[in-house]
């Protein structure tokens, strides 16, 4: 993966369960929240692609959980992307204790975008990253 994003973060006490690990699924808010954040930092507003009939829309995560995280850890999410096939796109996360830098997920998050319920082209990113100076591939 090669990162372009990466955003920090720390675990809140009520994320965690009876074990006094986060609890799985609470890392998928974890990679969510970093995708948004990226999203917004080079310029596409969710609520105004929605507006202009543009969703993005999650069709696959795959997350390999490597060790757990516990009150108060911080941590980082880091983001790379690129193109699969004409209209996919994937989100490369990784999340990463700060304290030892040590991989605790490696995830793969695919999605399309819609316009009116419809698969399109990711074309927006093509333009958006460009401006960035990055290549979406």
């Amino acid at each position: 993966m090669n990162p372009v994003y990466q955003l920090e973060m720390m675990v809140r006490d009520y994320e965690c369960d009876i074990q006094g690990i986060v609890n799985n699924a609470v890392y998928q808010n974890y990679l969510e929240h970093a995708r948004h954040a990226f999203l917004h930092d080079v310029g596409l507003n969710f609520i105004q692609l929605h507006n202009d009939g543009i969703d993005a829309v999650v069709t696959r995560i795959e997350m390999n959980y490597k060790l757990p995280l516990k009150p108060r850890d911080e941590f980082i999410v880091t983001l790379g992307m690129h193109k699969h096939g004409r209209i996919r796109f994937v989100f490369d996360q990784a999340i990463i204790r700060k304290a030892d830098g040590k991989t605790v997920l490696e995830a793969q998050v695919s999605g399309v975008l819609t316009r009116n319920g419809r698969p399109i082209a990711p074309t927006l990113f093509n333009e958006t990253f460009a401006s960035k100076g990055w290549k979406f591939e």
